[in-house]
């Protein structure tokens, strides 16, 4: 049977590629708006209907670490945890079409530094996976030789 350690950083390795596709598609969408390849109301329907899901998955992402209790990656991630909250307790989180090409570098800047924090975070997890897939490998191996 596999480490719980180990199942929880292939979870949170695979919720991490997920949170870096959204925001990276996000990133797309908006260069392509501000290259004039997209319609501004077909952006905006294309950011609005993943802003909310992501939100949902960054808090269920930092939870996790809370509940099993990483408190390093916990402190890492709820930062951006709250400001997510703050940005849907203020109505500011969806992409508003009027006022879109006023923000358009501002949004994309907000998600650029986003970006980068997903990577981070990727580089740590994807050393955390590595660890716990050696130290499963470890006591494996140690378990075979008692035999």
């Amino acid at each position: 049977m596999m480490s719980m350690d180990l199942i929880f950083w292939i979870i949170a390795f695979l919720i991490n590629l997920a949170l870096m596709a959204s925001t990276f598609y996000q990133i797309v969408i908006l260069t392509d708006l501000e290259a004039d390849y997209i319609n501004i109301y077909d952006s905006a329907t294309s950011i609005n209907r993943i802003v909310l899901p992501e939100f949902i998955v960054q808090g269920v992402f930092c939870a996790s670490f809370l509940l099993t209790l990483h408190w390093f990656m916990f402190l890492i991630t709820v930062p951006v945890t709250c400001y997510h909250v703050m940005l849907f307790l203020k109505r500011q989180h969806l992409f508003d079409v009027t006022e879109a090409f006023r923000f358009l570098n501002a949004e994309k800047k907000f998600r650029l530094i986003k970006l980068g924090f997903y990577l981070v975070i990727f580089a740590i997890i994807t050393g955390r996976l590595a660890l716990s897939v050696f130290e499963f490998l470890s006591d494996a191996d140690d378990a075979t030789q008692l035999f």
